[in-house]
């Protein structure tokens, strides 16, 4: 037998791959599939099955692509209804793998249709648990993203994965390895490891969710405290996991498409699709094509595509660095963006060449900064998270995250200027470039972030001014 945790770091999410004696399973992959496909081939193993502990928020599982180019059935666990061919398995079902079982605990609570895969080894012995999204290093699945497709409320959904973990998970021997679907970073919890793998003896001890003494009115209550709105484009990936889509193949091809500067400018203004920049953001200071949005693909690529773009099926044209297109695409995809046209041939050095017009935004150095800024008169904006805010931030800056730019943006007052900036200077050029896509340009972005900012003479504190917080 073997187990290996395929993580991707940007999505915060692990695939799980397990061999015995011939036969292979997979446990929530990821939307491309060849990299499973040629681990298939090198082992010389034939998939067995693929499984599925719930429907997907935040990627699109590569369930189906893989279903179709292996032949192998689709499992998901009780009250699940997608809309393809699947295996429905029961509460306690078990599945054979070569020489090991793969056995169905029915776990509702983040979803109803949830399940862990608890893995037994040759001796029949139980190995591991697949948890996906009930159970998380550190924390428990976030029970308010189904809440509207069970009829539940959000504390009915976590009373019921309560019960799920008391009745399923915790009474497993406290050897049995814990391999969850995702780790720090990922919005389908609040309070998740760095660490991606552990032990059931070790969750009882240190993760909060599973206090020996716990009751269920306190579980509820601390679940569901100090929840953020989930990301508008789960939804739309839960549609996408449940009802089907197109195939990567298709999607990749489509944005392979390579445009010369002139071809590109006409696609843009023929389709109306949006421009992305994925460059690193020190690039697009200096230059980029007007009215793009960057999100660069060195940092939280998809995750910000999706809180900010929102909407799968917007059509997107790519300026990519040179090598990078197919990548570019493929990340894209994991969070259902797949209606890319195609990407700029060349990249955006082949725009420049071609004399066609070139924005930059306004970037100073933290010293600059710093010899130019006039704490309480100025105006600063610091486009973290709420708790990195918190936790220490420049005197009287104001709070106005990036995931919320849709509402504060409404409030900036054209006529005013204001300093940005983030923790290093990926979410300020983020948040620049959508700025002045909309018209504002009466700013100056601040490279480095507060990482630079905090190595200079200016007062930072922990004390929060409620005036100076989104509300």
């Amino acid at each position: 037998m073997n187990v290996e945790q395929i993580y991707t770091g940007c999505l915060a999410q692990g695939a799980y791959y397990i061999t015995s004696n011939g036969e292979a399973a997979i446990v929530d992959p990821l939307r491309e599939v060849q990299p499973y496909l040629e681990r298939l081939e090198r082992d010389g193993v034939k998939l067995k099955y693929i499984f599925e502990t719930h429907f997907h928020a935040d990627f699109v599982s590569g369930h189906l692509d893989l279903s179709k180019k292996t032949g192998a059935p689709i499992v998901y666990g009780p009250t699940a209804k997608p809309s393809f061919d699947f295996i429905l398995a029961s509460d306690g079902q078990e599945f054979k793998v070569g020489d090991v079982t793969i056995k169905v605990l029915h776990t509702p609570g983040h979803t109803m249709e949830s399940a862990t895969f608890l893995l037994k080894d040759e001796k029949g012995k139980d190995y591991a648990i697949f948890s996906g999204d009930t159970l998380f290093i550190g924390d428990v699945g976030r029970p308010d993203l189904a809440q509207k497709a069970a009829s539940m409320t959000m504390e009915q959904l976590a009373g019921t994965l309560y019960h799920s973990l008391r009745d399923k998970i915790m009474t497993l021997a406290d050897d049995v390895i814990v391999y969850p679907a995702h780790g720090a970073g990922s919005a389908c919890g609040k309070n998740m490891s760095k660490e991606t793998v552990s032990t059931i003896g070790n969750q009882k001890q240190f993760n909060y969710a599973l206090r020996a003494n716990m009751t269920e009115a306190e579980f509820v209550k601390e679940v569901t405290d100090g929840l953020l709105p989930p990301p508008a484009y789960f939804g739309m990936n839960v549609a996408m996991n449940k009802q089907g889509y197109e195939s990567f193949d298709t999607v990749l091809n489509n944005g392979m498409r390579a445009l010369t500067a002139k071809e590109f400018e006409v696609a843009a203004e023929e389709s109306g699709a949006l421009l992305l920049d994925t460059r690193n953001n020190a690039e697009v200071a200096k230059g980029y094509i007007p009215q793009s949005i960057n999100i660069a693909l060195n940092g939280e690529f998809a995750p910000w595509v999706g809180a900010l773009i929102v909407d799968v099926k917007q059509p997107i044209l790519l300026i990519a660095e040179e090598g990078k297109e197919a990548e570019t695409v493929t990340r894209l995809s994991r969070v259902g963006f797949d209606n890319v046209l195609g990407h700029l041939k060349g990249g955006f050095e082949s725009w420049a060449k071609a004399g066609l017009e070139v924005d930059t935004i306004k970037r100073i150095s933290a010293e600059e900064f710093a010899a130019k800024v006039k704490i309480g008169k100025d105006v600063v904006v610091d486009v973290r998270k709420e708790s990195e805010y918190a936790a220490e931030h420049l005197e009287d800056a104001y709070s106005k995250p990036l995931a919320y730019i849709n509402e504060w943006v409404k409030d900036v007052n054209p006529n005013e200027h204001f300093y940005m900036h983030c923790a290093g200077g990926y979410r300020s050029m983020i948040a620049a470039s959508i700025l002045q896509a909309r018209g504002y340009r009466n700013f100056t972005e601040v490279d480095g972030g507060f990482n630079a900012i905090s190595k200079t003479n200016l007062p930072k504190t922990d004390y929060i001014c409620q005036s100076k917080v989104l509300k």
